[in-house]
């Protein structure tokens, strides 16, 4: 471990050889798909763990080993647990009991694009209401650089205590990435920033107990806006490849084939790939954390605002290219039986918030089409107040479609089949590539 974290013994109540010796009590507030796999993380580095969930459905659940989590395998789960590792609640009273605390809540948007961080502040005031001398607090939640420290901070130091001294308040952006085989937990680094040097080292000494390697940065603000520049890193150049697929449409040239070649490049190049928009609880919102909160800065973040535009055209180009597809075949949308194939937001998860899919859904229904769905992660979805139920895949299911749109390409897919099958098929994820077919069309 290196010297960075190696908090001084002084004015810390013993937390440092709590933590050393896997003494300290965890609690986790929020058992998403954040929350649970970072408590059982440390439920198996040997700590004492409880959850805090408001759903009593998922504590039932989580009581009786079972995961509802695809990155915990129930087995795991189980294995704590049946250990006494690992328990939930929804009793936040029992927060008192905790010597550390880390919030994972979620930090959705409103409907005019504001941060909405009303989860963050309801844990805060349960946090607040039984806050002890000698507690870590640390929020994991993606959200604006600043709000620790402005928001937070204040609600916690009017029961009297104060950050540093007290009680210990830091910030670690969450690093999960559902679906990912090969980085999980333990093995992805760990930014961690605190209030004041000590809040920071005591995170970084806490989170080394169960991940690989820290990485300290020198306030919580500069941990927020780390977890920002991540996803706006990706929010935009995903936006520029969006735009220029839409620009290779124009100039009727295969963007797929361009990307490729432009990938040989050894060096300054990085490939991104364009698809019907972009989904999931990261990338389509974190950039306008920052985008909202340099407004108030009188500060006009153009690169994010221009990528949101380009990324939410990308449904309405689907369709419009469906459209002139189903055109060219003497059919109109209106009335037309069209199966989407992949709702989930990423390939091979089950996670549909926020996905591309969606929105070109709706806007099939609002021109007439006749929508089903196939994914072999979801089992429903619920559009313009219908719901969708997942349809078996067989042939005769593609053969009954005037067209197919594949808008996320699940390993579980045989590309060759559905081409074959389709009677046209709207390929955005380039799955068919290598398959050559007047039936295919590509994004």
């Amino acid at each position: 471990m290196s010297a960075t974290l190696q908090p001084k013994k002084a004015e810390n109540f013993g937390l440092h050889n709590m933590i050393e010796t896997r003494q300290a009590k965890v609690g986790v507030i929020g058992l998403g798909y954040v929350g649970l796999p970072l408590a059982v993380e440390f439920a198996q580095a040997g700590f004492s763990v409880m959850g805090f969930e408001v759903d009593p459905r998922k504590i039932e659940s989580l009581l009786a080993g079972e995961s509802y989590i695809a990155d915990v395998p129930t087995a795991q789960l189980r294995t704590v647990v049946n250990k006494k590792r690992f328990s939930a609640t929804t009793n936040f009273t029992r927060l008192k009991e905790m010597d550390a605390i880390i919030i994972c809540v979620p930090t959705p948007l409103n409907k005019t694009k504001d941060p909405d961080i009303s989860y963050i502040a309801n844990a805060t005031d349960k946090v607040a209401k039984q806050l002890r001398a000698g507690q870590l607090i640390i929020l994991e939640s993606t959200t604006y650089p600043g709000t620790t420290r402005e928001f937070m901070l204040p609600v916690l130091q009017a029961q009297g205590f104060k950050v540093g001294k007290d009680f210990f308040l830091a910030f670690s952006p969450e690093r999960i990435d559902p679906g990912n085989t090969k980085y999980k937990v333990a093995n992805t680094p760990k930014v961690v920033g605190g209030i004041t040097p000590l809040c920071g080292e005591l995170a970084g000494l806490l989170y080394s107990q169960a991940i690989d390697r820290i990485v300290p940065v020198s306030t919580a603000d500069a941990a927020e806006m780390v977890k920002i520049l991540e996803n706006t890193f990706r929010a935009v150049n995903i936006g520029l490849v969006n735009e220029i697929a839409l620009i290779c449409d124009r100039l009727d040239l295969n963007v797929w084939e361009v990307i490729d070649a432009a990938t040989t490049k050894p060096y300054g190049f990085m490939p991104f790939y364009p698809g019907p928009g972009i989904g999931g609880h990261c990338i389509p919102l974190d950039p306008h954390y920052l985008s909202w909160k340099m407004k108030s800065l009188n500060f006009n973040a153009r690169f994010i605002e221009l990528a949101s535009e380009v990324n939410s055209h990308m449904p309405d180009f689907v369709l419009e290219k469906t459209a002139w597809a189903l055109n060219e075949r003497k059919k109109a949308v209106n009335g037309s039986k069209i199966l989407v194939m992949g709702v989930a937001y990423k390939p091979d998860v089950g996670d549909v918030r926020e996905s591309p899919a969606l929105d070109l859904i709706h806007l099939l229904m609002t021109r007439g089409a006749e929508v089903s769905i196939h994914d072999p992660h979801v089992t429903s979805i619920e559009v313009n107040g219908k719901t969708l139920h997942n349809k078996a895949f067989s042939p005769a299911l593609l053969k009954s479609m005037d067209a197919v749109i594949v808008t996320t390409g699940h390993s579980a897919f045989n590309a060759k089949e559905i081409a074959k099958h389709s009677p046209l098929l709207i390929d955005t994820r380039n799955i068919t590539k290598g398959i050559t077919s007047p039936n295919v069309i590509l994004l």
